[in-house]
């Protein structure tokens, strides 16, 4: 087990995630606060902890997180992927169960651009025959 910090970026949207993690007792702290703070929502506490399920190491490692970018969603699916890096880089064996649970996968959808004569990316302004 490493005693220095490893750092990985996640990516999801527009977020960017830089992660730094090291032995600890479990605590995550986004942009200098608490991650219960930061991600109220029980959906992204669930995105956070995944990780650490997947591979039986909850409560070994302290994550410390700067995000930039994006919604809060955005910003907890880069966190996710960024700490499953960090975790691979920290024990290489653990790349089965992450994989499996898709973890290390990118997820490359972005949202679509608005084209020019039209309402929205998809959405066209509405038609009048006369």
């Amino acid at each position: 087990m490493a005693t220095t910090r490893i750092q990985a970026t996640g990516k999801r949207k527009n977020a960017i995630a830089r992660v730094y993690l090291q032995p600890g007792e479990g605590s995550i702290i986004v942009n200098g606060r608490l991650s219960d703070h930061y991600f109220p929502r029980e959906a992204w506490k669930f995105l956070l902890r995944q990780p650490f399920k997947a591979t039986d190491t909850v409560g070994q490692y302290n994550v410390v997180a700067n995000i930039k970018g994006g919604g809060l969603t955005g910003q907890a699916g880069a966190l996710r992927q960024g700490i499953s890096k960090a975790l691979l880089e920290v024990v290489p064996h653990l790349r089965a169960s992450l994989k499996k649970e898709g973890l290390l996968t990118r997820d490359a959808r972005k949202k679509e651009r608005k084209k020019f004569g039209q309402k929205g990316a998809r959405a066209k302004f509405q038609f009048s025959k006369r």
